[in-house]
């Protein structure tokens, strides 16, 4: 069976499953609190991360509560679990574990959202909750969807034959769409949704960075062609690169290999993105110096947009 074919079957099952959805033949059940998702099309790599903690920064500056529900993706342990930020993320995923970390708020990862949110309400006890991944989780109902797209998505393909977890027709469920790597907006059928612009930069989180002179860039994203690209809009020209799938768990053999890599290329460092520090835990003293990059993500008009958004969803909670 050709990549095509399988694209073609993959995408009817999708279509399949969101119309059970859209005629209510599959419910979405309603947490007490709102909910805004915050998700977007294809396989990682979007800015999702550093947008929920942006947003949870912007609700903490106006007083709000809130908390944050996560799958929890690539976690060894099942159920519902409220995310230590002291814990590793073999127990709760880590992009959960540097969310928790970042912001400083409560997460809850669980495989069902509805049951993550309902544990984090009972226990903590949030005015909004923000849902991590959560545009194609249609089990749990939200009061706002923000999709991110990138470049990529205009001219991507399904799965398995791309990288589109839903095709591009699926944006009309969004309420804001967020163009990210200088997507642009005519590549898009946004049908007079709201679109939020967003500037994404590095900022470094250690005093390694100044001894980056000739380093090797190494992480495990989905996309890290754009960490690249970051790298050298902020003035870091690497000297070498490793790459590895994301989300990977290094190893003690990986970090040879980062070691010999560095003494072949002749390299006085490395550069790497926060997420990765998370996972190579206890790892990272043998890679001194290392420069932890961070995305820093800065949204246009923040202040109305949060404000429009925040109109929106007590609108439809009172029709509700």
């Amino acid at each position: 069976m050709t990549m095509k074919l399988l694209s073609t079957l993959y995408g009817g099952i999708v279509a399949a499953r969101n119309a059970l959805y859209d005629r209510h033949w599959l419910p979405s059940r309603r947490l007490q609190a709102p909910v805004i998702s915050i998700g977007n099309l294809s396989m990682g790599g979007s800015g999702k991360t550093p947008l929920a903690i942006l947003l949870g920064q912007l609700l903490a500056a106006r007083g709000i509560k809130c908390d944050v529900l996560s799958r929890g993706y690539g976690r060894q342990t099942h159920g519902v679990l409220a995310v230590d930020p002291s814990g590793s993320p073999q127990q709760y995923g880590d992009e959960p574990l540097l969310i928790a970390r970042r912001l400083n708020v409560p997460v809850v990862v669980g495989e069902d959202r509805y049951k993550a949110g309902r544990l984090a309400e009972s226990r903590f006890g949030a005015q909004v909750h923000l849902l991590d991944d959560g545009f194609q989780h249609r089990a749990l109902a939200r009061d706002f969807d923000i999709v991110l797209v990138t470049p990529d998505d205009a001219r991507d393909r399904l799965l398995p034959a791309g990288r589109l977890r839903e095709p591009l027709a699926s944006l009309r469920r969004a309420n804001a769409v967020v163009l990210v790597s200088g997507a642009r907006p005519e590549l898009f059928p946004l049908n007079g949704k709201l679109v939020w612009r967003v500037r994404r930069g590095l900022v470094f989180t250690n005093s390694d960075q100044h001894t980056i002179r000739r380093p090797v860039v190494f992480c495990g994203i989905a996309r890290p062609q754009y960490f690249l690209s970051q790298l050298r809009a902020a003035g870091i020209d690497p000297i070498a690169e490793a790459f590895f799938r994301d989300h990977h768990a290094y190893t003690e053999k990986d970090v040879q290999d980062l070691l010999d890599l560095r003494k072949r290329s002749e390299a006085d460092s490395f550069v790497t993105t926060e997420k990765d520090v998370i996972n190579l835990g206890d790892h990272l003293t043998a890679l001194k110096p290392v420069a932890i990059a961070t995305v820093k993500m800065e949204l246009a008009d923040a202040a109305d947009t949060v404000e429009s958004m925040l109109r929106f969803i007590e609108a439809r909670r009172g029709r509700a």
